[in-house]
């Protein structure tokens, strides 16, 4: 009895040995790692001066082995990028691995010797995990991309550009049919080039400023791209002229805060009370004007394809000027400094609760409480051109609504930002604000606008 005993257990420990045994020798032979997953695209449609790449690898079994990124153009091969990990071993079933990992590359002229026009392959391989007894087949995936490296025609046909610094100009240019961003660089601000309305095939025109803080004109260029950012650029300002940006010191004491300051803050809920006057205040000042200031950018992308007026823009009548363009303000409180702000625009002053005509012709983008402008309008006159009218005491018009030259927009006032009535009004390109001066005057916008544009522009200067 105790011998058969002793025989069921020594077979079955017996078969447990041949079941571990071939349990082991199957992960040996078998348990490579499976196929990674390989997600692989450019950010652009083709490789040019640098193409974005995007490369994810996914393995989460065993984890990555090695990562390859190459270029292949003929019969030659440049490595990009390559990378090395360690898997988790066959016989183990948990542990440290990299299951997943992603590149963030650039791919072109910048950084690849010897890239010719043609056609290009991106090629991302993956090895997998191996055994003693079996190593793991690589897994590949291949991108084919052209390669573009000529940057498009670019021409300039206009002459005699003078800007002054805070202010506006015009050129008119040609691009080549690759081009398929164009326009005016000055400092970080970009102005968009547009097709001249009734030109030849590839006439272009910018209306651009040179911003109110850029005070060198050297960096204004005329640039032109194609759809892999290959990019032609020129120097065209023939004179710029710098206009040092006027300081000015702005005490504000209790009186004025207690009157601008819960009415601003009634009228925007998204602002969180400070719980003293002084803070929010400086609130308002600050991230309120920026945050406004970011709503005249957004509402610029809305503008008309197409001029919008064709007389100069009407300035507050019988107004006079308290405030000019691009002050440097800075602010005091009991005696010590608080704050620094640009105020950029003209405060204008007539009567009390005068009636504002439209400076010009245009629509209505924006007709409501704005933050430090308080009641306001800003009417889009085409191609980025705008107008802002602010503080007013109650407005007259909608959004939406096509106004003309001289309509009435409402009155002056002092609501928002305002110690007393009058009207801020400022001009806006394609969100910047510039100096209105120059479009008050009708002989600036024939020399500088008009006589570049011909029929395109049919001013009347008047």
């Amino acid at each position: 009895m105790a011998r058969g005993t002793s025989g069921r257990l020594f077979r079955r420990l017996l078969l447990l040995l041949v079941v571990a045994a071939l349990v082991a020798g199957g992960l040996v032979v078998f348990r490579t790692g499976a196929d990674p997953e390989i997600h692989l695209a450019a950010g652009l449609p083709g490789i040019g001066n640098a193409t974005p790449l995007t490369v994810e690898v996914a393995e989460p079994q065993r984890g990555l082995t090695a990562v390859r990124v190459e270029l292949i153009q003929g019969e030659r091969t440049e490595l990009l990028a390559a990378r090395t990990y360690e898997p988790l071993p066959f016989w183990k079933f948990w542990g440290p691995r990299t299951g997943s990992d992603r590149f963030e590359l650039e791919v072109g002229r910048k950084n690849v010797e010897n890239l010719v026009e043609g056609t290009a392959t991106i090629r991302v391989t993956a090895d997998r995990a191996g055994t003693p007894l079996r190593g793991g087949k690589p897994v590949s995936k291949d991108l084919l991309l052209p390669v573009k490296l000529r940057p498009p025609l670019l021409q300039v046909t206009s002459l005699h550009t003078y800007v002054t610094q805070g202010g506006c100009e015009a050129v008119v240019y040609r691009v080549g049919p690759t081009a398929v961003r164009d326009g005016v660089e000055a400092g970080e601000w970009f102005f968009p080039g547009y097709p001249v309305p009734d030109g030849q095939e590839g006439q272009r025109f910018a209306v651009f400023s040179a911003p109110y803080d850029l005070d060198d004109g050297s960096s204004i260029r005329l640039i032109a791209e194609d759809d892999v950012r290959n990019r032609a650029e020129a120097a065209f300002v023939d004179r710029f002229t710098p206009k040092p940006i006027h300081h000015d010191n702005i005490t504000v004491g209790d009186r004025f805060l207690e009157k601008v300051v819960p009415e601003i803050l009634g009228q925007t809920p998204e602002l969180r009370d400070q719980g003293n006057l002084l803070e929010n205040y400086l609130l308002i000042n600050r991230e309120l004007r920026k945050a406004n200031a970011e709503t005249l950018l957004e509402l610029a992308g809305k503008t008309a394809p197409g001029f919008q007026w064709r007389r100069r823009f009407l300035q507050l009548p019988n107004s006079q000027v308290t405030s000019t363009f691009a002050d440097r303000r800075t602010y005091f409180y009991e005696g010590r400094e608080v704050d620094r702000q640009d105020h950029l625009g003209f405060d204008l002053a007539s009567v009390k609760h005068a009636e504002i005509p439209a400076a010009n012709d245009g629509v209505v983008l924006l007709a409501r409480y704005f933050g430090i402008y308080g009641n306001a309008v800003l009417l889009d006159h085409g191609y980025g051109l705008q107008s802002l009218y602010g503080h007013l005491s109650s407005l007259s018009v909608q959004e939406g609504q096509t106004v003309k030259r001289g309509d009435i927009l409402g009155r002056t006032g002092e609501t928002g930002l305002a110690g007393g009535d009058h009207l801020h009004f400022t001009m806006l390109l394609h969100g910047l604000p510039v100096n209105p001066t120059e479009w008050w005057d009708p002989n600036w916008i024939q020399n500088r606008i008009a006589l570049k544009l011909g029929p395109a522009l049919p001013f009347e200067a008047r």
